[in-house]
C-alpha cells in the first residue's frame, strides 16, 4: 500500500467552504496517466492537481491537472491552490514557478496575507455561432471564441447572468470546450459564470483559466489593466485582476480545509 499526501484547499475564497474546491496532491515522480486520473475521479473535485519536482530545472515543480473525467490544459484555481501549498509548506519563499505541459511556466507568488497566480493571457475574437449563443440561453450581446475552445458570452447585466440556465446536454456534445458568461458587475467591476459540462463540470465554482480570457477583453472595455472580479456560482468568489503584457495575474486567497493521506492499494 502506498500513501500520498493530500490536500483539500479552497482557493479564490474569502473564508473557508467558499471559492473553488481543489484537491493538491505532491508526488516524488509521476504516477501512470490512468492511476492520476483514478485518483482525480475518486476526488471529484472540478480539479485535482499533482505536482513533482521539475527534473529539468526550468522551473521549481512540474504540474498537471485532472478534472474528474480528463486531464486538461490550464487551471487557475488549482494553480493557486498548489501555490498556496509549497509556499506554506517553504516560509522563506516569496513565489514558486511550475512548469505545465500546454501552458508554459506559471507562477504564484505572495501578496500580502493572499497570493497572486500569472496565466497566460488569453486573446479572443467576436464570432457568430447562433446554436451555441442558444445553448447558452438569454440574450447574449456578443459571443467571442479562441482556438482552444475559449468561448466567452458578453451580456447587458449581472441580473442575466445569474439567471442563466444553459443547455447542459447541447453544450456538453461540444466536447470539453469552456463556456463564460459575462457581464459588469454590481459589487465588483465584472461577473461571470463558467460551465464546462464536456470535461465532467457542469458549472465551476470559480475559474482562473476563464478570467485569463475575460482579463483581456474587460481591461479593454473599462479603459484600465486592473479591475476587480466575482463569479457568481453557488459557492462564490472574488479575484483581483491584472494584465500585464501577455500575463493575467489573479490574485485570491486560499484556506487549507483538509490534511490526509491517499491510500493507494
Amino acid at each position: 500500500m502506498t500513501d500520498l499526501p493530500y490536500y483539500h484547499v479552497d482557493a479564490f475564497a474569502d473564508r473557508p467552504f467558499t471559492g473553488n474546491q481543489a484537491a493538491v496532491m505532491p508526488l516524488s515522480e509521476w504516477l501512470d496517466d490512468a492511476v492520476l486520473q483514478a485518483i482525480a475521479e475518486e476526488n471529484n473535485f472540478a480539479e485535482t492537481a499533482f505536482y513533482v519536482p521539475d527534473a529539468t530545472g526550468e522551473a521549481d515543480y512540474e504540474l498537471r491537472w485532472f478534472t474528474p473525467a480528463v486531464e486538461i490544459r490550464l487551471c487557475g484555481h488549482a494553480t493557486l491552490a498548489s501555490g498556496h501549498i509549497i509556499l506554506s509548506q517553504n516560509p522563506a519563499l516569496d513565489r514558486v514557478t511550475l512548469r505545465t505541459r500546454k501552458a508554459g511556466i506559471l507562477e504564484v507568488r505572495r501578496e500580502g496575507d493572499a497570493y497572486a497566480v500569472a496565466l497566460p493571457a488569453i486573446p479572443t475574437e467576436e464570432v457568430d455561432n447562433p446554436d451555441m449563443m442558444a445553448a447558452m440561453g438569454g440574450k447574449p450581446l456578443a459571443m467571442r471564441s479562441n482556438p482552444d475552445s475559449y468561448n466567452m458570452f458578453v451580456y447587458a447585466t449581472a441580473a442575466e447572468i445569474l439567471a442563466l440556465k444553459p443547455d447542459m446536454k447541447a453544450l456538453a456534445a461540444l466536447g470539453d470546450d469552456s463556456f463564460t458568461a459575462t457581464a459588469r458587475g454590481d459589487d465588483t467591476d465584472v461577473v461571470s459564470r463558467v460551465f464546462v459540462p464536456g470535461a465532467g463540470v457542469d458549472e465551476d465554482s470559480v475559474t482562473g483559466s476563464a478570467h485569463a480570457v475575460i482579463a483581456p477583453y474587460w481591461a479593454s472595455i473599462l479603459g484600465r489593466d486592473s479591475f476587480t472580479a466575482y463569479q457568481a456560482s453557488a459557492r462564490g468568489g472574488y479575484l483581483g485582476c491584472h494584465l500585464e503584457g501577455d500575463k493575467v495575474w489573479l490574485s485570491g486567497n486560499c484556506f487549507t480545509v483538509v490534511k490526509g493521506m491517499f491510500s493507494l492499494r
